[in-house]
């Protein structure tokens, strides 16, 4: 299965009749392996400090957690594994592979929990399958 399909078929998918207004799968340094065509443009120092804050918890949650200019506030995470933020109605999750970084980016009407899963269930697999 290409990255674009993981994209397409699992981050992008239908849960509940609510879709998630945008995903990727980002390499560590920051290369896009695949993406919606609605997902930001996204400036290489901010892949760089959710990087950092995987290595350094909290690093981000002073300044928020910044996606294509847009401003995060950092909530609730797992250390080294899952950062996820809100903005208004809407929020993002980022799941850390050993490779990668599943990135979702949720609106109203659907919920931080649907989004939670459908991002955190393909990183977890992608983790199994050695990515």
């Amino acid at each position: 299965m290409s990255w674009q399909q993981y994209v397409d078929e699992h981050l992008m998918c239908e849960i509940e009749g609510n879709h998630l207004a945008a995903a990727a799968i980002i390499g560590h340094d920051g290369s896009v392996w695949a993406q919606s065509s609605s997902f930001p443009q996204f400036k290489p120092e901010e892949i760089t400090g959710i990087m950092r804050d995987f290595d350094e918890p909290g690093t981000l949650a002073p300044t928020g957690l910044y996606l294509g200019g847009t401003k995060y506030m950092v909530i609730q995470g797992e250390p080294n594994a899952v950062i996820r933020g809100k903005k208004g109605p809407g929020g993002v999750t980022i799941k850390k592979t050993t490779m990668a970084l599943i990135i979702g980016i949720y609106d109203e009407p659907m919920t931080p929990g649907q989004c939670n899963m459908i991002v955190e269930r393909l990183g977890d697999y992608l983790v199994d399958q050695g990515f």
